[in-house]
């Protein structure tokens, strides 16, 4: 796959990835979800949260690269698709459906025949974005946030796809 002229490439995350997955991700969840969910949740989400969180997920993400840059990333967690963000410059490129891809095939090869994800209603794009490529949406979801005073319940819709 390319983007514009440059190949695009995916590959397992390193920790020297995990500085550019926070900043994507932190842009990128900023994007997707004020105004969509609790202030609660946004006053912990801060900046350095996305490094910490980044850093330890490091052997649960993919990322994709253009040239020798980060351009996009996925993680997954069993048979969840947790997270899945492309940079504010590549986006629209078509760099997310191999990330995509790869996050269906990482859910199978864990030994799960339906791959799963959590959206805030509010996330127009993104809903798009999953019904365009397969999956359905599978109802009202709850998603418990920890938080210092207990779970910061997060209303999304649950999407589902088969993998198997």
């Amino acid at each position: 796959m390319t983007d514009g002229d440059a190949e695009v490439v995916l590959r397992a995350a390193r920790p020297e990835d995990a500085r550019t997955v926070a900043q994507i991700w932190y842009e990128g969840w900023g994007d997707a979800h004020l105004g969509n969910v609790p202030d609660e949740l946004i006053t912990l989400r801060t900046r350095e949260s996305f490094d910490t969180r980044a850093a330890q997920r490091v052997p649960i993400t993919t990322v994709a690269t253009v040239g020798a840059a980060v351009a996009g990333f996925v993680m997954v967690v069993e048979d969840e698709v947790n997270q899945v963000y492309v940079s504010g410059d590549h986006r629209g490129s078509g760099i997310a459906v191999p990330l995509l891809a790869a996050a269906e095939s990482r859910v199978r090869a864990n030994g799960h025949p339906q791959a799963w994800l959590a959206v805030v209603p509010g996330n127009a794009r993104a809903r798009k974005f999953y019904s365009n490529n397969g999956w359905s949406d599978d109802g009202p979801y709850t998603n418990e946030i920890p938080g210092p005073a207990g779970s910061i319940d997060v209303p999304c819709r649950r999407y589902v796809k088969r993998v198997d």
